[in-house]
Protein backbone atom coordinates (compact mmCIF):
# COMPACT_ATOMS: atom_id res chain seq x y z
CA UNK A 1 0.00 0.00 0.00
CA UNK A 2 1.48 3.35 -1.05
CA UNK A 3 1.52 6.26 1.38
CA UNK A 4 -0.79 9.12 0.41
CA UNK A 5 1.69 11.99 0.12
CA UNK A 6 -1.13 14.25 -1.07
CA UNK A 7 -3.19 13.95 2.11
CA UNK A 8 -3.73 17.21 3.98
CA UNK A 9 -4.97 17.40 7.56
CA UNK A 10 -7.50 20.00 8.68
CA UNK A 11 -4.70 21.75 10.56
CA UNK A 12 -2.62 21.98 7.39
CA UNK A 13 -5.63 23.24 5.42
CA UNK A 14 -6.21 25.91 8.07
CA UNK A 15 -2.59 27.01 7.66
CA UNK A 16 -3.15 27.26 3.90
CA UNK A 17 -6.32 29.31 4.49
CA UNK A 18 -4.48 31.69 6.80
CA UNK A 19 -1.62 32.00 4.30
CA UNK A 20 -4.05 32.90 1.49
CA UNK A 21 -5.69 35.52 3.69
CA UNK A 22 -2.27 37.04 4.45
CA UNK A 23 -1.34 37.13 0.74
CA UNK A 24 -4.66 38.82 -0.10
CA UNK A 25 -3.90 41.55 2.42
CA UNK A 26 -0.44 41.97 0.87
CA UNK A 27 -2.00 42.26 -2.59
CA UNK A 28 -4.49 44.89 -1.44
CA UNK A 29 -1.72 47.05 0.05
CA UNK A 30 1.12 46.72 -2.48
CA UNK A 31 1.52 46.17 -6.22
CA UNK A 32 3.03 43.06 -7.82
CA UNK A 33 2.50 40.73 -4.89
CA UNK A 34 2.13 36.95 -4.96
CA UNK A 35 -1.67 37.36 -5.00
CA UNK A 36 -2.04 40.49 -7.12
CA UNK A 37 -5.57 41.62 -6.15
CA UNK A 38 -6.24 43.64 -9.33
CA UNK A 39 -9.09 46.18 -8.94
CA UNK A 40 -11.81 46.39 -11.60
CA UNK A 41 -13.19 49.92 -11.92
CA UNK A 42 -16.77 48.97 -12.71
CA UNK A 43 -19.56 49.42 -10.19
CA UNK A 44 -22.05 46.71 -11.18
CA UNK A 45 -25.75 47.18 -10.62
CA UNK A 46 -27.24 44.81 -8.10
CA UNK A 47 -30.81 45.74 -9.02
CA UNK A 48 -32.72 47.49 -11.80
CA UNK A 49 -30.48 46.01 -14.48
CA UNK A 50 -32.37 46.83 -17.69
CA UNK A 51 -31.57 46.93 -21.39
CA UNK A 52 -29.74 45.05 -24.11
CA UNK A 53 -26.02 44.39 -24.41
CA UNK A 54 -23.92 42.52 -26.94
CA UNK A 55 -21.50 40.23 -25.14
CA UNK A 56 -18.17 38.86 -26.37
CA UNK A 57 -16.44 35.97 -24.59
CA UNK A 58 -12.85 35.28 -25.62
CA UNK A 59 -11.77 32.39 -23.42
CA UNK A 60 -8.47 30.93 -24.53
CA UNK A 61 -9.02 30.71 -28.28
CA UNK A 62 -12.70 29.77 -28.09
CA UNK A 63 -14.87 32.76 -28.92
CA UNK A 64 -18.58 33.36 -28.63
CA UNK A 65 -21.00 36.23 -29.05
CA UNK A 66 -24.54 36.74 -27.79
CA UNK A 67 -27.18 39.38 -27.19
CA UNK A 68 -28.32 39.59 -23.56
CA UNK A 69 -31.59 41.32 -22.68
CA UNK A 70 -32.40 42.26 -19.09
CA UNK A 71 -36.09 42.80 -18.37
CA UNK A 72 -37.07 43.41 -14.74
CA UNK A 73 -33.69 42.05 -13.66
CA UNK A 74 -34.06 38.76 -15.55
CA UNK A 75 -31.60 37.90 -18.31
CA UNK A 76 -32.49 36.26 -21.62
CA UNK A 77 -29.73 35.23 -24.01
CA UNK A 78 -29.99 35.02 -27.82
CA UNK A 79 -28.99 32.56 -29.14
CA UNK A 80 -29.28 30.43 -26.01
CA UNK A 81 -25.56 29.68 -25.57
CA UNK A 82 -24.20 32.28 -27.98
CA UNK A 83 -22.75 31.96 -31.47
CA UNK A 84 -19.43 30.09 -31.22
CA UNK A 85 -16.22 30.16 -33.22
CA UNK A 86 -12.77 28.58 -32.92
CA UNK A 87 -10.22 31.40 -32.94
CA UNK A 88 -7.10 29.24 -32.62
CA UNK A 89 -5.91 31.09 -35.74
CA UNK A 90 -4.85 33.73 -33.19
CA UNK A 91 -1.85 31.52 -32.43
CA UNK A 92 -0.56 31.83 -36.01
CA UNK A 93 2.83 33.61 -36.11
CA UNK A 94 2.40 37.12 -37.50
CA UNK A 95 -1.34 37.26 -36.74
CA UNK A 96 -2.31 40.95 -36.43
CA UNK A 97 -4.66 43.12 -34.41
CA UNK A 98 -6.69 43.93 -37.52
CA UNK A 99 -7.07 40.24 -38.35
CA UNK A 100 -8.31 39.62 -34.81
CA UNK A 101 -10.86 42.43 -35.11
CA UNK A 102 -12.03 41.06 -38.47
CA UNK A 103 -12.47 37.56 -37.03
CA UNK A 104 -14.38 38.94 -34.05
CA UNK A 105 -16.56 41.19 -36.21
CA UNK A 106 -17.65 38.31 -38.47
CA UNK A 107 -19.48 36.69 -35.57
CA UNK A 108 -20.79 39.96 -34.12
CA UNK A 109 -22.55 40.59 -37.46
CA UNK A 110 -24.69 37.51 -36.76
CA UNK A 111 -26.40 39.40 -33.93
CA UNK A 112 -29.51 41.10 -35.29
CA UNK A 113 -30.02 44.48 -33.60
CA UNK A 114 -32.51 47.29 -34.07
CA UNK A 115 -31.06 49.66 -31.47
CA UNK A 116 -27.75 50.97 -30.19
CA UNK A 117 -26.17 48.81 -27.51
CA UNK A 118 -23.09 48.65 -25.29
CA UNK A 119 -20.63 45.75 -25.40
CA UNK A 120 -19.57 43.58 -22.48
CA UNK A 121 -16.25 41.88 -23.26
CA UNK A 122 -15.14 38.89 -21.19
CA UNK A 123 -11.42 38.72 -21.98
CA UNK A 124 -9.52 35.80 -20.45
CA UNK A 125 -5.95 37.03 -20.79
CA UNK A 126 -3.98 39.09 -18.23
CA UNK A 127 -5.26 42.66 -18.33
CA UNK A 128 -5.32 45.69 -16.05
CA UNK A 129 -8.66 47.39 -15.50
CA UNK A 130 -8.81 51.07 -16.47
CA UNK A 131 -10.89 53.76 -14.79
CA UNK A 132 -13.29 54.04 -17.75
CA UNK A 133 -14.18 50.31 -17.62
CA UNK A 134 -11.82 49.37 -20.45
CA UNK A 135 -8.73 47.22 -19.77
CA UNK A 136 -5.08 47.31 -20.83
CA UNK A 137 -3.50 44.10 -22.10
CA UNK A 138 -0.56 43.17 -19.86
CA UNK A 139 0.67 40.15 -21.82
CA UNK A 140 -0.54 37.35 -24.06
CA UNK A 141 -0.61 33.74 -22.86
CA UNK A 142 -1.84 30.38 -24.22
CA UNK A 143 0.38 30.55 -27.31
CA UNK A 144 -0.97 33.90 -28.62
CA UNK A 145 1.43 36.73 -29.46
CA UNK A 146 0.13 39.96 -31.03
CA UNK A 147 2.79 42.40 -29.74
CA UNK A 148 1.19 45.60 -31.07
CA UNK A 149 -1.73 45.15 -28.65
CA UNK A 150 0.33 44.82 -25.44
CA UNK A 151 0.17 47.75 -22.98
CA UNK A 152 -2.78 49.29 -24.88
CA UNK A 153 -6.53 49.45 -24.23
CA UNK A 154 -8.47 46.46 -25.53
CA UNK A 155 -11.99 47.81 -25.81
CA UNK A 156 -11.95 51.20 -27.49
CA UNK A 157 -9.95 50.15 -30.59
CA UNK A 158 -12.38 47.25 -31.12
CA UNK A 159 -15.46 49.47 -30.78
CA UNK A 160 -13.94 52.05 -33.16
CA UNK A 161 -13.30 49.27 -35.68
CA UNK A 162 -16.83 47.85 -35.36
CA UNK A 163 -18.53 51.24 -35.60
CA UNK A 164 -16.97 51.90 -39.02
CA UNK A 165 -19.50 49.44 -40.44
CA UNK A 166 -22.05 48.82 -37.69
CA UNK A 167 -25.53 50.23 -37.75
CA UNK A 168 -26.95 50.71 -35.17
CA UNK A 169 -23.73 51.83 -33.44
CA UNK A 170 -22.14 50.40 -30.31
CA UNK A 171 -22.27 52.93 -27.49
CA UNK A 172 -19.31 51.78 -25.42
CA UNK A 173 -17.52 48.77 -23.97
CA UNK A 174 -16.64 47.31 -20.57
CA UNK A 175 -13.84 44.72 -20.39
CA UNK A 176 -13.64 42.18 -17.56
CA UNK A 177 -12.02 38.79 -17.02
CA UNK A 178 -13.91 35.51 -16.63
CA UNK A 179 -13.61 35.42 -12.83
CA UNK A 180 -15.08 38.92 -12.49
CA UNK A 181 -17.84 37.86 -14.91
CA UNK A 182 -18.73 34.94 -12.61
CA UNK A 183 -18.68 37.31 -9.65
CA UNK A 184 -21.06 39.75 -11.37
CA UNK A 185 -23.37 36.93 -12.47
CA UNK A 186 -23.92 36.12 -8.80
CA UNK A 187 -25.54 39.53 -8.34
CA UNK A 188 -28.70 38.23 -10.01
CA UNK A 189 -29.62 37.11 -6.46
CA UNK A 190 -29.56 40.05 -4.05
CA UNK A 191 -30.29 38.41 -0.68
CA UNK A 192 -26.61 37.69 0.08
CA UNK A 193 -24.12 39.70 2.14
CA UNK A 194 -21.07 38.72 0.08
CA UNK A 195 -20.15 37.29 -3.31
CA UNK A 196 -17.27 35.24 -4.72
CA UNK A 197 -16.52 34.22 -8.30
CA UNK A 198 -14.44 31.06 -8.72
CA UNK A 199 -12.89 29.33 -11.73
CA UNK A 200 -11.59 25.77 -11.44
CA UNK A 201 -11.12 24.42 -14.93
CA UNK A 202 -8.03 24.48 -17.12
CA UNK A 203 -6.75 27.14 -14.71
CA UNK A 204 -7.99 28.58 -11.42
CA UNK A 205 -8.73 32.01 -9.98
CA UNK A 206 -11.02 33.84 -7.54
CA UNK A 207 -12.69 37.26 -7.44
CA UNK A 208 -14.71 39.10 -4.81
CA UNK A 209 -15.85 42.53 -3.62
CA UNK A 210 -13.62 44.38 -1.14
CA UNK A 211 -14.45 47.68 0.62
CA UNK A 212 -12.50 50.33 -1.28
CA UNK A 213 -11.02 51.66 1.96
CA UNK A 214 -9.22 48.32 2.44
CA UNK A 215 -7.52 48.57 -0.98
CA UNK A 216 -4.74 50.79 0.34
CA UNK A 217 -2.54 50.48 -2.75
CA UNK A 218 -4.94 52.59 -4.83
CA UNK A 219 -3.49 55.80 -6.20
CA UNK A 220 -4.63 58.72 -4.05
CA UNK A 221 -6.03 60.40 -7.18
CA UNK A 222 -8.47 57.54 -7.73
CA UNK A 223 -11.83 58.24 -6.18
CA UNK A 224 -13.29 54.90 -5.17
CA UNK A 225 -16.26 54.39 -2.87
CA UNK A 226 -18.17 51.38 -1.63
CA UNK A 227 -17.18 47.91 -2.79
CA UNK A 228 -14.53 47.33 -5.44
CA UNK A 229 -14.52 44.15 -7.59
CA UNK A 230 -11.12 42.51 -7.10
CA UNK A 231 -9.59 39.90 -9.41
CA UNK A 232 -7.25 38.05 -7.05
CA UNK A 233 -5.18 36.18 -9.66
CA UNK A 234 -5.01 33.54 -6.92
CA UNK A 235 -3.50 30.86 -9.15
CA UNK A 236 -0.11 32.39 -8.35
CA UNK A 237 -0.53 31.75 -4.59
CA UNK A 238 2.29 29.60 -3.13
CA UNK A 239 0.53 27.48 -0.52
CA UNK A 240 2.44 25.71 2.24
CA UNK A 241 2.45 21.90 2.36
CA UNK A 242 3.10 21.17 -1.32
CA UNK A 243 5.06 18.01 -2.10
CA UNK A 244 8.28 17.16 -3.92
CA UNK A 245 6.07 15.94 -6.76
CA UNK A 246 4.63 19.46 -7.08
CA UNK A 247 8.19 20.79 -7.29
CA UNK A 248 8.93 18.38 -10.16
CA UNK A 249 5.78 19.49 -12.04
CA UNK A 250 6.79 23.11 -11.52
CA UNK A 251 10.37 22.49 -12.69
CA UNK A 252 9.13 20.86 -15.90
CA UNK A 253 6.65 23.66 -16.66
CA UNK A 254 7.25 26.58 -19.01
CA UNK A 255 6.71 29.13 -16.20
CA UNK A 256 8.86 27.73 -13.40
CA UNK A 257 8.19 29.30 -10.02
CA UNK A 258 4.87 30.85 -11.03
CA UNK A 259 1.25 29.71 -10.55
CA UNK A 260 2.14 27.15 -7.87
CA UNK A 261 -1.43 26.93 -6.53
CA UNK A 262 -2.78 26.49 -10.06
CA UNK A 263 -0.26 23.72 -10.72
CA UNK A 264 -1.53 21.80 -7.66
CA UNK A 265 -5.23 22.41 -8.34
CA UNK A 266 -6.25 22.98 -11.96
CA UNK A 267 -7.27 20.64 -14.73
CA UNK A 268 -4.30 21.49 -16.91
CA UNK A 269 -1.87 20.08 -14.32
CA UNK A 270 -3.56 17.20 -12.45
CA UNK A 271 -2.49 14.70 -15.10
CA UNK A 272 1.06 16.05 -14.96
CA UNK A 273 1.10 15.34 -11.21
CA UNK A 274 0.06 11.73 -11.83
CA UNK A 275 2.73 11.34 -14.51
CA UNK A 276 5.36 12.72 -12.13
CA UNK A 277 4.42 10.09 -9.52
CA UNK A 278 4.97 7.35 -12.12
CA UNK A 279 7.78 8.72 -14.33
CA UNK A 280 8.54 5.35 -15.93
CA UNK A 281 4.93 4.49 -16.81
CA UNK A 282 3.43 5.32 -20.17
CA UNK A 283 0.68 7.93 -20.28
CA UNK A 284 -0.75 9.98 -23.11
CA UNK A 285 1.21 13.16 -23.81
CA UNK A 286 -1.86 15.37 -23.28
CA UNK A 287 -3.15 14.12 -19.96
CA UNK A 288 -5.60 16.50 -18.28
CA UNK A 289 -8.17 16.28 -15.47
CA UNK A 290 -10.77 14.71 -17.74
CA UNK A 291 -8.48 11.74 -18.36
CA UNK A 292 -7.66 11.63 -14.64
CA UNK A 293 -11.37 11.32 -13.75
CA UNK A 294 -11.74 8.62 -16.41
CA UNK A 295 -9.09 6.54 -14.61
CA UNK A 296 -10.98 7.06 -11.34
CA UNK A 297 -14.33 6.21 -12.89
CA UNK A 298 -13.27 3.02 -14.65
CA UNK A 299 -10.96 1.24 -12.18
CA UNK A 300 -11.47 -2.18 -13.81
CA UNK A 301 -9.49 -1.19 -16.92
CA UNK A 302 -6.68 0.75 -15.21
CA UNK A 303 -3.87 -0.16 -12.84
CA UNK A 304 -4.99 -0.13 -9.22
CA UNK A 305 -2.17 2.17 -8.13
CA UNK A 306 -2.97 4.64 -10.92
CA UNK A 307 -6.61 4.73 -9.79
CA UNK A 308 -5.63 5.21 -6.17
CA UNK A 309 -3.18 8.04 -6.80
CA UNK A 310 -5.54 9.73 -9.29
CA UNK A 311 -8.19 9.89 -6.58
CA UNK A 312 -5.70 11.29 -4.05
CA UNK A 313 -4.70 14.05 -6.50
CA UNK A 314 -8.35 14.85 -7.30
CA UNK A 315 -9.35 15.03 -3.64
CA UNK A 316 -6.36 17.17 -2.70
CA UNK A 317 -7.23 19.63 -5.47
CA UNK A 318 -10.76 20.05 -4.09
CA UNK A 319 -9.53 20.42 -0.52
CA UNK A 320 -6.96 23.04 -1.56
CA UNK A 321 -9.74 24.99 -3.28
CA UNK A 322 -11.80 24.76 -0.08
CA UNK A 323 -8.85 26.08 1.93
CA UNK A 324 -8.40 29.03 -0.42
CA UNK A 325 -12.12 29.84 -0.16
CA UNK A 326 -11.90 29.64 3.64
CA UNK A 327 -8.97 32.07 3.57
CA UNK A 328 -10.86 34.52 1.37
CA UNK A 329 -13.94 34.22 3.59
CA UNK A 330 -11.76 35.03 6.62
CA UNK A 331 -10.62 38.21 4.87
CA UNK A 332 -14.15 39.23 3.84
CA UNK A 333 -15.57 38.78 7.34
CA UNK A 334 -12.64 40.70 8.86
CA UNK A 335 -13.48 43.65 6.58
CA UNK A 336 -17.27 43.37 6.96
CA UNK A 337 -18.20 41.50 10.19
CA UNK A 338 -21.91 41.56 9.27
CA UNK A 339 -21.35 39.04 6.44
CA UNK A 340 -23.28 35.82 7.16
CA UNK A 341 -24.28 34.52 3.71
CA UNK A 342 -21.96 34.40 0.71
CA UNK A 343 -22.99 33.42 -2.79
CA UNK A 344 -20.22 31.55 -4.61
CA UNK A 345 -20.64 31.21 -8.38
CA UNK A 346 -18.29 28.47 -9.56
CA UNK A 347 -17.27 27.91 -13.16
CA UNK A 348 -15.04 25.30 -14.75
CA UNK A 349 -15.27 21.71 -15.93
CA UNK A 350 -13.11 20.37 -13.07
CA UNK A 351 -15.20 21.99 -10.34
CA UNK A 352 -18.39 20.42 -11.71
CA UNK A 353 -16.78 17.07 -12.59
CA UNK A 354 -18.12 13.82 -11.17
CA UNK A 355 -16.41 10.84 -9.58
CA UNK A 356 -18.47 7.81 -10.61
CA UNK A 357 -17.01 5.73 -7.77
CA UNK A 358 -16.61 8.36 -5.06
CA UNK A 359 -17.51 11.89 -3.95
CA UNK A 360 -17.91 14.57 -6.62
CA UNK A 361 -15.48 17.50 -6.64
CA UNK A 362 -18.03 20.15 -5.65
CA UNK A 363 -19.17 18.05 -2.69
CA UNK A 364 -15.58 17.61 -1.43
CA UNK A 365 -15.13 21.40 -1.62
CA UNK A 366 -18.45 22.02 0.14
CA UNK A 367 -17.83 19.56 3.00
CA UNK A 368 -14.22 20.64 3.56
CA UNK A 369 -15.10 24.34 3.45
CA UNK A 370 -17.83 23.85 6.05
CA UNK A 371 -15.43 22.03 8.36
CA UNK A 372 -12.75 24.69 7.93
CA UNK A 373 -15.12 27.59 8.60
CA UNK A 374 -16.34 25.87 11.75
CA UNK A 375 -12.76 25.35 12.95
CA UNK A 376 -11.76 28.92 12.06
CA UNK A 377 -14.50 30.45 14.22
CA UNK A 378 -16.94 31.17 11.39
CA UNK A 379 -19.68 28.66 12.25
CA UNK A 380 -22.37 31.25 11.51
CA UNK A 381 -21.11 32.03 7.99
CA UNK A 382 -22.72 30.07 5.15
CA UNK A 383 -21.20 29.80 1.66
CA UNK A 384 -23.80 28.72 -0.92
CA UNK A 385 -22.26 27.21 -4.05
CA UNK A 386 -24.15 27.88 -7.30
CA UNK A 387 -23.79 26.98 -10.95
CA UNK A 388 -25.14 29.57 -13.38
CA UNK A 389 -25.48 28.66 -17.04
CA UNK A 390 -23.63 31.18 -19.20
CA UNK A 391 -22.29 33.07 -16.17
CA UNK A 392 -19.66 34.75 -18.40
CA UNK A 393 -22.33 36.17 -20.71
CA UNK A 394 -24.63 37.32 -17.91
CA UNK A 395 -21.83 38.86 -15.86
CA UNK A 396 -20.40 40.69 -18.88
CA UNK A 397 -23.85 42.05 -19.74
CA UNK A 398 -24.25 43.37 -16.18
CA UNK A 399 -20.88 45.12 -16.58
CA UNK A 400 -21.93 46.66 -19.91
CA UNK A 401 -25.28 47.89 -18.55
CA UNK A 402 -23.90 49.30 -15.28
Amino acid sequence: MMKNIFELSIEQLKEIAQALRSRVEDGLSKENQEVQCIPTFINPKTSNVEGQAVVLDLGGTNYRVASVDFVEGKASIRPENGFKKDLSVMKTPGFTETQLFEAQADLIKEIKRDQEAPIGYCFSYPAESLLDGDAKLLRWTKGVDIPTMVDKPLGKPLVDYLNKESSPQFTGIKVINDTIASLFAGLTRTEYDGYIGLIVGTGTNMATFIPSGKVSKLDKNIEAEGLLPINLESGNFRPPHLTNIDCIVDALSDNKGAQRFEKAVSGMYLGEILKAVFPYHEFEKKFDAQKLTTIMGYPDIHKEKHVQVARWIYERSARLVAASLAGLTLALVSYTPSIKRIRLVAEGSLFWSEDRKGINYKDIVDETLRELLDDLGLKDVVVDIHKIDNANLIGSAIAALS
